[in-house]
Order: C-alpha cells, then structure tokens, then sequence
C-alpha cells in the first residue's frame, strides 16, 4: 500500500501534466483563429511556430544538467512559472495581431515547458521503481486528458467565436495556480548528483552523454524521436491538415483535433494490461502500425469523414510510445536519472521541434502529402520495436543502498 507521501507525490505529478496538456491543447486548438488573426500563410505560420521550437530545444537541453545540479523540484518551479508566462504573453501577442509577440510568447512557453515536463518524467520513473507498479503510461495519460479538456474547451469557444487573448490568458491563470499547487507535493533533491570536482577531468563533466554509448538506449532514443514526432505533427498540424487538406470549417478542425487527444487519452489509461500481457516490444510495434494506418488514411483518403475518423487511429498508435520508451530507459536503477533524461530530451526535441519543420515542405507539396514522413518514420520504429524488451539485470542491491537508488535513479557509489 502507497504511504501518503508517495501518494501525493505521485498525484502532484499527475495534476502537473494535466494542466500543462490544458495549456498546449488550448493553444492548438485556436492555431487556425490565430492564424487568421495574425494574417499569415502557412509556412508563416511554420515560422511562428519555431517560437515554441526553439524555446523548447532551450528548455529540454538545460533541463536534464539542471536537474543533476538542483533536483526535479527546482527545476518544475522554474519550469511552470515560465511557461505561464509564456501562455499570458501567447494571449497578448494574439488579442494585438502581433505576430512576434506571438512568437515570443510560444518561445517562452515551450521553454518552460521543455524544462518542467524532463524533469517530471524523471521524477515518474522514480515513482515507478519505488511502488514496483507502472507510472509513466497513466502520467502520460494526465497530459493527454488535459488536451482533451483543453480541445473541448476551444472547440467551444472557437464556435462561440470568443476571443482568442481572452481564452489563452484565462489558461494561464488556471496553470499558474494549479502547477504551485503541485509543485509543492513533490519532494526536492531527486535525480541531483554531486558536482563535480574543480579539477575533474573533461570526462567527468561530459558523464551525461556517456549514457548513449549504449547501443539499446540509442534504438530506444529512436524510437521515442519517432513516436514523439508522430504526436507533435498532430498536436501542430491535425488542425489545419483538416481545414485546409479536407475543406472542413474551423470547428470541424478543432473537433477532429479533439478526437485524437481523447484516442491518445484512452490510448494511455488503457495501456498498462496490455503491457502486463503482451510486453514493450509487441505493443508498440502494434501501436506503430496502428498509428501508420491511421496516418495513410488522413493523407490518401478523399473523404473529410474517413480521415476525421482515421484521426483516432493515429492517436490510439501514438499513445504509448513515449511513456514505454521512458520506462525502458530507466529500467535499471543505476543512472536511470541520466539515461531517462537523455531519453524524454531527444522525445520532446522530436515533439516540438520537428513538426513545425513540415510547414516548409507543405508550402510545395501541401499539408496532407507532407504527412507521409511521419507515415515513412512509424515503418522504422515498427522494425526497432524490439529494443524496448527489458534487459537482463544482475541482482540489486540491498539495504539502504537500494532504496537510495530506487529513490533517485543516480546510482553513484
């Protein structure tokens, strides 16, 4: 039985995701009013996009050194106040048809957000070695509810025609209270290492990036790049794909939207019995092809209804390849804290870097063409799935070594 520590602990992680889902699902749903507003093409529209690219390629390669220097608690305060502000200056940005401040603002919020959700990660893996049980599909499943909520929250306001700073900036106040709610759960120091020595040698200062010498974490890094990119094109593009690719209304946009953050939801939730049954490897190899044939029918398919339902597919396939990557990365409590950063920073690179790239290839070819390079990728993590078995472990410590490692993933001696 979980002691009340854990126990909220864990919740508070739970809470976190879920409002920062909200926060990303309600800026996603109102990209084609703001796109309207700002009066922007689509690779205009790419080009504001690479706001939250670039602030989030920030955010991810800090976060996991700065989580080795303070712990994950530290790291989530900065991370949430950040990524509030950037939702406010998201709503200022749009309310004035400023298309930097826009820019700015997602910069701001894809920093924070880059910052918080690598070290929330870490913190889940250690909550999911401590109670022996899964953790990451279900915390995964919080982010995917919250864009549930936030995708239903703008499809009613993009129907009610309410205006988009309003929206985003009454999101920031709801995040702003709800991560200092849960920030305040979680126990400080976990996955902070030692610093080292002044005259350590360049190696020693470089141990993060040893983790990669090991060729498994490599095809694991690949897989969740992938599965995370799959994601990421239909948390920036599903929209637009269905207004522009299939002539649907903006609502119609919003809905289908909607319809793959709840797939992704049940997806996630629903997920842990199979993995119980069936493993890492047949799973998302599974989910690959499932999200591949949901993709092929978005893009081929001339009908707007049988794409809007092929959206479901893409979400259900695309659910549970970043949460079985970051369990698979820490399966060992020994540098779990160091492989499982290395694991969720290339996962969120992938997630929110990649796909405002498609918006160049869609300025030539267009929306629903451009979409078989995600189509190509799912073919490679299908064939790498079988990386994802667990390894075979010696046996673990015992005594109060071993709930130190279980506690935080570090495993220096």
């Amino acid at each position: 039985m979980l002691d009340t520590a854990t126990r909220r602990r864990r919740a508070a992680l739970f809470v976190f995701m879920l409002v920062s889902g909200v926060g990303m699902a309600s800026w996603v749903a109102r990209t084609p009013a703001v796109r309207d507003t700002l009066g922007v093409s689509t690779g205009g529209m790419g080009v504001v996009l690479f706001g939250l690219s670039t602030g989030s390629m920030a955010g991810v390669l800090l976060s996991g050194p700065l989580v080795r220097r303070y712990g994950g608690r530290a790291v989530m305060w900065a991370g949430a106040a950040v990524l509030t502000a950037g939702l406010a200056v998201v709503a200022g940005g749009a309310a004035g048809s400023l298309a930097g401040g826009v820019f700015v603002g997602l910069a701001l919020f894809g920093s924070g957000l880059g910052l918080a959700e690598v070290a929330v990660n870490i913190e889940g893996a250690a909550v999911e070695r401590r109670i022996g049980r899964p953790v990451l599909p279900v915390l995964h499943g919080c982010f995917s509810l919250g864009t549930v909520v936030g995708a239903l929250l703008g499809l009613a306001l993009t129907a009610a025609r309410f205006p988009v700073g309003a929206h985003l900036l009454a999101v920031a106040g709801l995040t702003a209270a709800a991560t200092v709610w849960a920030v305040r759960a979680v126990p400080a120091g976990t996955g902070r290492e030692a610093a080292p020595e002044p005259d350590a040698e360049p190696k020693d200062r470089l141990a993060a990036l040893r983790v990669w010498r090991d060729g498994r974490l490599v095809l694991i890094g690949v897989i969740v790049l992938v599965m995370a990119f799959t994601e990421g094109a239909a948390n920036d593009w599903l929209p637009l794909l269905m207004v522009d690719g299939h002539g649907v209304s903006a609502t119609a946009g919003s809905l289908t939207y909607t319809a793959f953050a709840v797939a992704m939801t049940a997806g996630r939730f629903a997920g842990g019995p199979f993995l119980e049954r069936f493993g890492r490897a047949a799973v998302v190899r599974t989910s690959a092809v499932v999200a591949a044939a949901g993709v092929a029918l978005v893009v081929f398919s001339p009908s707007p209804l049988v794409a809007g339902a092929a959206v479901v597919l893409w979400g259900l396939g695309a659910s549970l390849g970043f949460p079985v990557s970051i369990s698979a990365a820490g399966d060992d409590p020994r540098g779990a804290a160091a492989r499982v950063s290395a694991v969720a920073t290339a996962g969120y690179l992938a997630f929110l870097v990649g796909p405002p790239s498609l918006g160049f290839l869609a300025d030539h070819v267009g929306l629903r063409p451009t979409m078989g390079v995600v189509l190509a990728l799912l073919v490679v993590a299908a064939l790498l799935a079988p990386a994802l078995r667990p390894r075979v472990r010696p046996a673990p410590p015992a005594g109060p070594e071993a709930a130190r490692l279980l506690d935080d993933g570090v495993g220096r001696p």
